[in-house]
């Protein structure tokens, strides 16, 4: 299969092994030890209740972030998409990057303003979309991030 310049890949985004491991086991840690509060020592039962729904909400991100992270995050000349294919982003579609320390973005990551809204859309420890922004980053390393929204910044400024 002949790749074309569109398709190339110019900058991808992961989370490492031991960061997805640490992660999803402080997660776990959190989950298993709020059940054990609401268990061993049953408070009030409203308060046992929200214990035990805290504690499977806990679980449920675990098992989410364990498969996000497991994904990657590929940028072409024409697209932002995970590497099993999902589209995030089109670069056409794109108004701008922002890496301020102060723009509401994931850890180690950046925020991207597009022109149209997609829908929502969240995949713990590597990206989420959520109208017109989409943050990128979590449980990715800072080099990798920064690397890509550069690469990015760079194809915006070229199109204009």
């Amino acid at each position: 299969m002949e790749t074309t310049m569109q398709d190339e890949v110019l900058a991808t985004v992961e989370a490492s092994a031991p960061r997805r491991w640490i992660g999803v086991g402080m997660l776990t840690t959190v989950g298993v030890l709020v059940l054990y509060v609401a268990l061993a020592s049953p408070p009030a039962p409203g308060w046992q209740l929200f214990l035990i729904a805290v504690g499977g909400a806990a679980f449920w991100l675990a098992y989410r972030m364990w498969f996000a992270t497991a994904d990657r995050i590929e940028l072409t000349q024409s697209e932002i998409r995970t590497g099993s294919g999902h589209k995030i982003a089109d670069v056409q579609d794109i108004e701008s990057v922002d890496r301020g320390v102060f723009a509401f973005k994931p850890s180690n990551g950046f925020l991207i303003r597009t022109k149209t809204s997609t829908g929502a859309r969240w995949e713990p420890g590597l990206w989420w979309r959520l109208g017109h922004r989409v943050g990128v980053g979590g449980m990715t390393a800072a080099a990798e991030t920064k690397f890509m929204s550069e690469v990015l910044s760079a194809i915006l400024a070229e199109k204009e």
